[in-house]
């Protein structure tokens, strides 16, 4: 047997292993690491389709809640509204009087001087029947029949 010491670097038996590479990002697949075919792709937060424990997807919670709040919103402002339509004073008095309109009346001031408790548009409207009016154009002097909530509020013929 003979020793090469003469030859200089000697190269051991055994092999030595390569260093380690890097980890492939395949581009194609948002950045998921190369995997055997055999292997199940798994997404974060989801099963593969045979798991055993594979529970449903749940709905989020907030759909069924935020149409819950618009139904209800709807329903207490349609309830409000009821309630403030609902809550005038007096009806349109019966009784009327015959008063001559003054300078700067409008059929509004009369609905108020002479029926206050009452509803002053369905008062206005009561006023324009009476008197077939179309239009709320008002000519100071012109007779105006009028509904009259209090008889001594009614002018004197």
């Amino acid at each position: 047997m003979s020793i090469l010491a003469e030859r200089g670097h000697v190269r051991p038996a055994t092999p030595v292993p390569a260093p380690l590479r890097p980890v492939r990002v395949l581009r194609g697949r948002r950045g998921e690491v190369h995997r055997p075919p055999t292997r199940a792709r798994v997404v974060a937060g989801r099963r593969p389709a045979g798991a055993p424990c594979a529970a449903p997807r749940r709905v989020p919670v907030r759909w069924p809640w935020l149409a819950a709040l618009a139904v209800a919103s709807c329903l207490v402002i349609t309830g409000l509204g009821l309630l403030g339509s609902g809550a005038s004073g007096a009806p349109v008095p019966e009784r009327t009087a015959t008063v001559s309109v003054g300078q700067g009346d409008t059929l509004a001031s009369l609905a108020a001087r002479f029926a206050p408790d009452s509803e002053p548009g369905a008062v206005v409207a009561r006023i324009k029947e009476l008197n077939r009016l179309d239009q709320a154009v008002l000519v100071p002097g012109l007779p105006l029949t009028v509904p009259v909530a209090d008889p001594a509020a009614a002018p004197a013929p």
